[in-house]
């Protein structure tokens, strides 16, 4: 086995760093646009840095892909979200991934149809959420998912 390099080390605490920074930024109640552009800056980072990462495994370029079309939705930019969400779903199924990831990615589809206006989609993506959501097997995953999905915003479509 390779041994570690400091470089890698490096990527992977700054993969987590990111996806923190970007959270702390989603939960912000009075975000304004620089603090926008540093939310999507942070996401696209972090899936950098964990692309580097010795701890890398497919999930996470999934998870990442999520974590930028979540971003995309909130600020309302539709087509980027749905880009994002898109590609979140061909690697979940490509992956065959399910339980929780596979709710997030039927969430992402939901979330960046309704920033898009697409209210048909978004309320046939939120059933699937919906449903997988009930699936997730562990309880703390559940309840994590359930709050993400009610959470804002929905764009006036649920």
């Amino acid at each position: 086995m390779s041994e570690v390099t400091d470089e890698q080390k490096m990527h992977h605490y700054m993969g987590i760093e990111m996806n923190i920074q970007t959270w702390n930024l989603l939960r912000k109640e009075d975000r304004n646009e620089q603090d926008d552009a540093r939310m999507v800056n942070f996401a696209q980072a972090s899936l950098y840095h964990w692309r580097k990462s010795h701890k890398y495994e497919p999930v996470n370029e999934q998870r990442g892909q999520w974590m930028l079309s979540h971003v995309y939705a909130v600020i309302g930019k539709g087509k980027e979200a749905l880009s994002y969400a898109q590609e979140t779903a061909r690697l979940t199924k490509e992956q065959d991934l399910k339980d929780f990831d596979l709710a997030y990615s039927y969430e992402a589809l939901a979330r960046a149809n309704a920033a898009a206006g697409n209210k048909k989609e978004y309320a046939k993506w939120l059933e699937k959420a919906q449903k997988s959501g009930d699936l997730i097997s562990d309880e703390e995953d559940k309840k994590y998912f359930i709050s993400d999905l009610e959470s804002a915003p929905w764009f006036g479509c649920n």
